[in-house]
């Protein structure tokens, strides 16, 4: 690909960021709005606050603007995405672009009715040699982000993430009692499954999700010792079969 970079720690560099959003018009990781808006129209409302991580160039913005969903605000850590993405869709009355950090969020408490990521937190993650176990910076980091989005979501706010991650491996992040979190799973796509997570602010864990964070602190007093590499670590985008 055009835009391969030489390490996939460039992920998480915003010069590699930078400089591929200069020449790149548009690209849709885990595929475009319309593989998953049925999934979306059960949990957001067209009224509703919306907030978008780590916007890119993707279409799902405008797509879920001319959808009906107009008040929407998106975030990016590149400066030069924001620019181009502010003026790409500058008469989209009521969309709004900023560049921000996901894990320092400038928003006032419960700002949003919903907040989205779409493969915002893999990129994050790229450089993690087995999901089994998460290395202490992207854990701390990702907890980070996660504490934000549940202080800027509205009491039965939705957080809702797109992945390629299964439930195996994500909900490990995910399900955890101080977020006061529920999680809802749904899948989508053909030939290859991506997943999109649902989390109810407000709402308690499942049984089968708290014993899933019991496990982890029973684990983490005796980590194991498998070694397992991620599917696709060196390929391009980690997420070598989406679909645009």
């Amino acid at each position: 690909m055009e835009y391969l970079p030489e390490e996939n720690s460039r992920y998480k560099d915003i010069d590699y960021w930078d400089e591929r959003y200069k020449t790149e018009q548009c690209y849709d990781w885990l595929g475009s709005f319309s593989k998953f808006q049925h999934i979306l129209e059960k949990h957001v409302l067209k009224e509703d606050s919306i907030l978008i991580l780590g916007c890119g160039n993707s279409s799902m913005s405008g797509d879920m603007y001319n959808a009906g969903y107009h008040g929407i605000t998106n975030i990016d850590y590149s400066s030069v995405c924001i620019g181009t993405m502010s003026d790409r869709y500058s008469d989209c009355v009521g969309m709004t672009w900023h560049q921000m950090d996901v894990r320092r969020l400038s928003f006032p408490d419960a700002s949003f009715d919903v907040i989205i990521e779409k493969a915002t937190l893999d990129a994050i993650m790229v450089e993690e040699k087995t999901p089994w176990e998460v290395s202490p910076q992207a854990d701390g980091f990702i907890h980070q982000a996660l504490t934000e989005v549940g202080r800027c979501l509205k009491p039965g706010g939705r957080f809702v993430s797109v992945t390629f991650a299964s439930p195996l491996f994500r909900k490990r992040l995910y399900a955890r009692a101080e977020y006061n979190w529920s999680i809802q799973k749904y899948g989508y796509g053909e030939g290859f499954e991506y997943f999109v997570y649902v989390m109810t602010k407000g709402e308690a864990l499942s049984p089968e999700d708290a014993a899933v964070e019991k496990k982890l602190l029973e684990d983490a007093e005796s980590p194991p010792t498998t070694n397992v590499t991620m599917q696709l670590e060196d390929e391009e985008d980690f997420l070598f079969n989406i679909e645009s």
